[in-house]
């Protein structure tokens, strides 16, 4: 793997690059010696990522039977493994997080999909993690829907590293940013000196918006529509971008910032294109941008590591990002309908694989 591309990324353009994966062969193997090497510098996971690196392999299989004897239910047992593979991670990526000065270094784990309605399950649990793994570098991961919004403000309130997940749409990601810039506030009055050591991502997620729109522009089917294909993800993104540079720009921020507090730096997820006839670097190559994240599945690393393009280009062509949205509008594509599809199918989507995976490990206690 070439190792200039993804280490470029970061030191000429300002954009960490996350792996979005997580398995124990990486621990055991030594693997994430070198995907540290070729310049990532963060690790996400979810309950997609757990259900197909527990099932995939026997690596798991001493430590399950281990915590059945220990009597553990098939939900405790899960977190086990989640757990263990985590610390694992958190331990290897210390080291940057140290030399970064808790820039990067993070790895995020989420909590239990079934409290994405849930505020106050969402809270305790994110708490109940917190504690348990006792990490400076962990980060929290929290599904940005209308009913944990209230949780992210109290959870960064109590001074724990949160990734805001699942986001779709630009009026939810203006209130999951409002929420970080509260939860500061409230720390600030309550521990000041630790407003500096918080650290927040909000994941925008970007290939799911094109593969939804792109379903609702086949079916008006017109050559205009069809035209538009491939590109609304990115313009929004670039909008997304500068409502960033906006919201933590101006006084109330300032007065954070004086603190030491760092930006909830935007977080580019689900950058792998789903469609084939799209080049497979153009959610990283059309998204890079400083104090900014892309995570990337192993596929795509490899092939921005391999032939990526390095330039700024969050902010280039947002008149035109915005005449796109507007193009979408006049076609009868609803962008906020679009979101709230997405964010049902996402939390249906992890809900089904921790649930799927709990169904496996009971059936394997039996």
């Amino acid at each position: 793997m070439s190792t200039s591309r993804l280490t470029d990324l970061f030191t000429v353009a300002g954009q960490s690059p996350w792996l979005d994966n997580l398995k124990r062969e990486y621990i055991v193997n030594g693997d994430f010696a070198r995907v540290l090497a070729s310049g990532i510098r963060g690790l996400t996971s979810n309950p997609t990522i757990f259900q197909k690196a527990i099932q995939g392999s026997a690596l798991y299989d001493e430590q399950f039977h281990e915590s059945v004897q220990r009597g553990l239910s098939t939900e405790e047992t899960y977190w086990e493994l989640v757990v263990s593979d985590i610390v694992g991670a958190l331990d290897i990526f210390g080291p940057l997080y140290v030399s970064s000065s808790g820039l990067d270094g993070f790895v995020s784990v989420e909590v239990s999909p079934g409290l994405a309605q849930d505020m106050d399950g969402t809270v305790a649990a994110a708490q109940e993690l917190q504690d348990r793994i006792a990490r400076p570098n962990v980060m929290i991961k929290v599904p940005a829907t209308k009913a944990c919004i209230p949780a992210i403000e109290e959870i960064i309130s109590r001074g724990i590293n949160v990734n805001v997940t699942l986001i779709f749409g630009l009026d939810r990601y203006q209130e999951v940013m409002d929420a970080y810039i509260r939860g500061l506030q409230r720390l600030r009055g309550t521990s000041p000196r630790k407003v500096q050591e918080v650290a927040s991502v909000a994941s925008f997620f970007i290939s799911r918006v094109d593969s939804e729109v792109d379903k609702r522009l086949n079916a008006i089917g017109t050559q205009d529509a069809l035209g538009l294909r491939g590109k609304a993800a990115i313009a929004q993104a670039k909008i997304a971008y500068e409502m960033f540079e906006q919201t933590f720009s101006g006084d109330v921020w300032r007065s954070l910032a004086n603190l030491g507090a760092q930006v909830q730096r935007p977080l580019w997820a689900s950058t792998s294109t789903k469609n084939p006839d799209y080049p497979d670097t153009m959610y990283v190559d059309e998204l890079i941008g400083p104090h900014s994240v892309n995570t990337l599945p192993d596929a795509t690393m490899e092939a921005f590591s391999d032939h990526g393009s390095i330039a700024e280009t969050i902010t280039s062509n947002v008149d035109a990002a915005r005449k796109l949205l507007d193009d979408l509008s006049r076609l009868g594509i609803d962008m906020v309908s679009v979101a709230q599809q997405l964010e049902h199918d996402g939390v249906l989507s992890f809900q089904q694989s921790f649930n799927e995976l709990l169904a496996v490990l009971e059936a394997k206690r039996k």
